[in-house]
């Protein structure tokens, strides 16, 4: 159950619209149900009448729905339980699947055990954030898993026995399977959309994490973040040198561990920034949850078998966790009944899909200059919602307060993916249901 500030004069508005002290809508706090349900339920005839003028006519691409957040009910429909390929909305799946199956307060856990044969060997856990950069400044956020720490933790436990050298060998079997989803095109690496998935990377597998304008990944993430580690441990006082790719030993002393952030901030971080290795990451750990293979279609079936559970599964097919394959197939009633969930009472351990998605005007994906001007303007700091992108395919799911201060949920998707779309009429489709007094 979740607040998005329906007063627009509580309501931020982009860069170069509000007064310079005006700050965005701050996290959604819980609701009672009676404010769940505040306003009065917009009249569907007339915020069809809205939307339909916005879509332009039976030829347009794409598929919409608006269901009222409070009893779930439909208020416009349009092709609205025909799938489409969502793109980065898929991620909306992904993190209600994790949530609901691991839970909120579910780490991810990167160690280092002793071998059988006197080595050391570096345990991949699937943490996405594992990072050797330097601890970051106070961003308010769980700080991640430093590689730093876990080799300074490694050192010391070393020292205490008198060991001066060893040879680090790497544990990537937690995950199986290829490194890449079945559809994803072949420049996705190269171009910095994604690392390959293995269960032990650093930086996500960036070839310069340090600057953010390189995108370039690492061809084997898993044999650069073990360099790294030895490296580090070498600066710790113990000489070190990569082994080989090996499994550790089972019941293995532990020499160091470090944690990722809960799943409720990896959630957060997936969805405001559409995080693609996060989203993987995070798909993976549903499907080690579920006992299934931990691969990508082992994912994928755990997510279906976890909305199945939540009773939201129709209408929804996934190949991947991070929504870059177009064989993905979901359904605009699909979305909206997801998030409808998600900002409903019933659920409360999925909070953090709606905390994390994107303020328009604002933050992440749906920074400006998006809804910064034209008829979307209206919406920003109102609505909140996920983006989806890819060739030719626009996307876009979330809630919004009407003008009555009634909470909608609303799922907008264009394309077939021949042809050039414009993710700004779904901006301007989702303004109008923010502004619509049609009570």
């Amino acid at each position: 159950m979740v607040k998005l500030t329906p007063d627009r004069r509580l309501s931020p508005q982009p860069p170069g619209v509000a007064a310079r002290d005006v700050v965005p809508v701050p996290a959604p706090a819980a609701l009672s149900a009676a404010d769940l349900a505040s306003g009065s339920a917009p009249n569907a005839s007339t915020l069809g009448g809205r939307l339909s003028t916005v879509i332009g006519g039976p030829r347009a691409k794409i598929n919409a729905v608006v269901i009222d957040v409070a009893d779930r009910r439909p208020l416009f429909e349009w092709r609205a339980d025909r799938p489409a390929t969502p793109a980065s909305t898929t991620k909306l799946v992904t993190a209600a699947a994790a949530l609901a199956s691991v839970g909120p307060a579910h780490r991810i856990t990167t160690q280092v055990v002793r071998g059988a044969g006197g080595e050391i060997v570096l345990v991949g856990g699937g943490d996405p954030t594992l990072t050797a950069l330097p601890a970051r400044p106070n961003t308010g956020n769980p700080p991640y898993a430093s590689l730093r720490d876990l080799a300074r933790q490694t050192a010391t436990a070393l020292k205490g026995t008198a060991t001066e050298r060893v040879r680090v060998d790497f544990d990537t079997s937690a995950y199986q399977g290829p490194t890449t989803a079945a559809g994803w095109k072949p420049n996705y690496l190269p171009d910095g959309e994604v690392a390959p998935v293995t269960a032990l990377t650093v930086d996500e597998g960036r070839v310069a994490p340090s600057d953010p304008s390189k995108k370039t990944r690492v061809a084997d993430p898993a044999v650069v973040a073990a360099r790294q580690f030895a490296r580090l441990l070498s600066q710790y006082g113990v000489g070190a040198k990569v082994g080989r790719r090996t499994v550790a030993p089972k019941g293995a002393d532990r020499l160091g561990a470090v944690q990722s952030p809960p799943m409720s901030a990896l959630v957060e971080q997936l969805l405001t920034d559409s995080d693609n290795d996060v989203a993987e990451a995070v798909a993976r750990q549903v499907a080690m949850k579920l006992g299934r293979p931990v691969t990508f279609a082992g994912a994928a079936q755990a997510v279906q078998q976890v909305l199945a559970r939540l009773g939201i599964a129709e209408g929804i097919s996934v190949n991947d966790g991070s929504g870059l394959s177009p064989r993905n197939r979901i359904s605009p009633i699909a979305l909206a009944r997801l998030v409808s969930l998600a900002a409903g009472q019933d659920r409360p351990e999925l909070r953090s899909v709606i905390t994390g998605l994107p303020v328009a005007g604002f933050s992440g994906t749906l920074g400006p200059p998006r809804y910064t001007g034209g008829t979307s303007r209206a919406g920003a700091g109102v609505v909140r919602a996920k983006t989806g992108t890819l060739a030719g395919v626009s996307t876009l799911a979330g809630l919004a307060h009407d003008q009555d201060g009634r909470l909608l949920a609303f799922a907008f998707m264009a394309g077939d993916g021949k042809g050039p779309v414009d993710p700004g009429k779904l901006d301007q489709l989702a303004a109008s249901v923010a502004t619509c007094g049609c009570a």
